[in-house]
């Protein structure tokens, strides 16, 4: 008992009434704190088939796509993303800076996990062809469907693909349980060859201290990611001397805006992105140094820099054109089609307000993206430059193939961790 409480017991009928008081509030606390102790309770230690961790664009398609797939009924899957839920009651009049391009097949994948229509009807680009070129020469590469029937890919706003999928996975609540703002500090992996009171699973313990078990972790959190490194897994990276500056950009004149460009410079490539038919978007690679001194810029200046670094041929090297003439004459006399229309991007004339940001470049690569209990996807198994716009691509792939693999072994009645390992191992 409290010292308080004994002190009160020396007065008479005011030490019963401040005795019955000091135990009521007791009994409160206690009742409250039962209270949040069961709330907190109520999944401690569950064991879940399948936990995702990270619920970015790749992480969310997977929780969609294992949440959708007939033969996963049934089976108890958890995603654990650190940030808040990422809801989009209405589109922003103004555009994100990050965007993806966003292939065919993957568009595929979105339509079959119930994503793209709310993408659709948000906002998407399409664009039917890609014109690429050399600052220093008159190389030239277009890249395109035949007759320009069919979109090539779809420039989309990296927080809109998130909110679609976040919107999707809504109704997928029976089969997918989500847990926002939930950060993990800690994962016990189980040995491969376990002893006798060995736990066989996998643990993860959120900041919050919750206690969680699952018999297959997929690390989706991004190329610094938690699960790769606790793992052991290791990793082949660098990162490059360069930075990405990015934008949204308005065009000096309306236009059916429906080719992407990117023009190789000597300090790296520069691309414009169609997202309507009045803005584009930016992502211009260049040295740390040349990037921070875009940004410090005035708007003027800065849009005149990328007009000019899509226009001028101040870098043209009479020596690179002429070694490729002779490579473009003697492809032509192999190839009499190869040859492609010289197109002028569109200028701009001015940006978005508070668009202009720049992140740093680096490559990275899972030496393994299977272990035991444990699967890589996106980022954190494979980081790549942006110039080939094939990062959310190559992330989206790996969730249409892993829910390939655990489809199969639900439908063989196998242990989903083992099925994956077996199949890696015949690859």
């Amino acid at each position: 008992m409290h010292s308080l409480t004994k002190t009160a017991l020396s007065f008479n009928g005011i030490g019963r009434r401040c005795v019955a008081l000091n135990r009521f509030s007791e009994a409160r606390i206690i009742c409250r704190g039962l209270t949040c102790a069961a709330e907190h309770g109520e999944h401690e230690n569950e064991l879940y088939d399948v936990i995702i961790s990270g619920g970015g664009m790749v992480g969310t398609a997977m929780a969609c796509s294992l949440g959708l797939d007939p033969n996963l009924e049934g089976k108890k899957i958890l995603l654990l993303e650190a940030g808040n839920k990422k809801v989009m009651d209405k589109v922003p009049d103004a555009y994100g800076t990050r965007v993806s391009s966003i292939s065919p097949g993957s568009a595929t994948l979105l339509s079959g996990v119930g994503a793209w229509d709310h993408i659709m009807n948000m906002r998407c680009k399409p664009y039917q062809k890609m014109q690429v070129w050399d600052a220093c020469s008159d190389a030239l590469i277009t890249f395109d469907k035949e007759n320009l029937q069919d979109e090539l890919a779809y420039i989309v706003e990296n927080n809109i693909i998130v909110a679609a999928l976040t919107k999707q996975l809504e109704n997928l609540s029976d089969q997918v349980r989500v847990q926002y703002k939930s950060k993990v500090v800690k994962y016990i992996w189980p040995k491969s060859h376990q002893v006798a009171d060995a736990i066989p699973w996998v643990q993860v313990t959120l900041a919050n201290g919750q206690t969680l078990q699952t018999k297959l972790l997929i690390g989706a959190d991004g190329p610094n990611s938690m699960v790769r490194r606790e793992a052991g897994i290791p990793t082949v990276k660098w990162n490059y001397d360069q930075s990405a500056v990015v934008a949204v950009l308005h065009l000096s004149e309306p236009t059916e805006n429906n080719v992407a460009w990117q023009r190789f410079l000597p300090t790296g490539p520069i691309a414009m992105l169609p997202l309507s038919d009045t803005e584009s978007s930016l992502v211009w690679s260049t040295s740390h140094r040349h990037a921070e001194e875009l940004l410090q810029l005035d708007e003027e200046s800065f849009v005149d820099s990328i007009n000019t670094a899509f226009w001028s041929n101040e870098n043209h090297s009479e020596l690179v054109e002429t070694a490729g003439s002779l490579f473009r004459t003697a492809l032509s006399v192999l190839m009499p089609s190869a040859g492609s229309a010289r197109q002028l991007p569109p200028s701009v004339a001015g940006i978005g307000p508070k668009s202009r940001v720049m992140f740093p470049l680096g490559m990275g690569h899972a030496s393994e993206y299977i272990r035991h209990r444990v699967a890589l996807i996106g980022d954190a198994a494979h980081r790549v430059h942006p110039l080939a716009g094939q990062g959310a691509n190559l992330g989206f792939g790996d969730v249409a193939c892993l829910t390939q693999l655990l489809s199969q072994a639900a439908f063989n009645g196998k242990d989903l961790e083992m099925e994956i390992l077996s199949n890696a191992e015949n690859t």
